[in-house]
C-alpha cells in the first residue's frame, strides 16, 4: 500500500473543494516561480515532451514536486543554490528515497543547467519518459 494514498477529489469536502495537502503553499510557489522554473515550465506544459502531461508545484504527501507527470510517475526538480549545501543534499536524498518507495522517479537539474542547456535537459526528460513508457512502475 502507498505511504501517501491519493485522496479522492472532493472526498469529504464541501462542494467544489479539493482534499489536497499544501494546496495554499503550492499556489504560492506557482505564483513565485524562479527564472529556471519558468523556463522549464514553458518546455513541459501543453504535452510538449512525448505527449506527457505535467503539473506544476504538485503536492504528494508532505512533499511538493516542482513538476510532476502522474501518468509516468515522474518528478522533475529545478534545484537552486540551497540544494547544493550539505543539509539540502541530505533532505533531497531522503525525499527521493521516500518517493521512490511509491514508484515515483525524480530527475534533478540545477538552475544553471536549465537556463544554459535547455536542449540537453529536454533530451534527458524525453529519455526518462520513454523509459517509463516501456517499464511502467508497480
Amino acid at each position: 500500500m502507498d505511504r501517501f494514498p491519493s485522496p479522492q477529489w472532493g472526498e469529504g469536502q464541501g462542494e467544489g473543494e479539493v482534499n489536497r495537502p499544501n494546496i495554499d503553499k503550492c499556489r504560492n510557489l506557482r505564483k513565485n516561480q524562479t527564472e529556471a522554473e519558468k523556463k522549464l515550465w514553458r518546455m513541459l506544459r501543453n504535452r510538449q515532451i512525448t505527449g506527457a502531461k505535467f503539473r506544476r508545484q504538485f503536492s504528494i504527501g508532505n512533499y511538493i514536486l516542482d513538476f510532476y507527470s502522474p501518468e509516468y510517475k515522474l518528478g522533475i526538480e529545478a534545484d537552486g543554490g540551497q540544494h547544493h549545501e550539505i543539509k539540502g543534499k541530505l533532505k533531497d536524498e531522503v525525499r527521493t528515497k521516500e518517493l521512490k518507495k511509491i514508484g515515483i522517479e525524480i530527475i534533478r537539474f540545477n538552475d544553471h543547467e536549465i537556463l544554459c542547456s535547455i536542449n540537453e535537459v529536454f533530451e534527458i526528460i524525453q529519455q526518462a519518459i520513454e523509459k517509463r513508457k516501456g517499464n511502467p512502475s508497480p
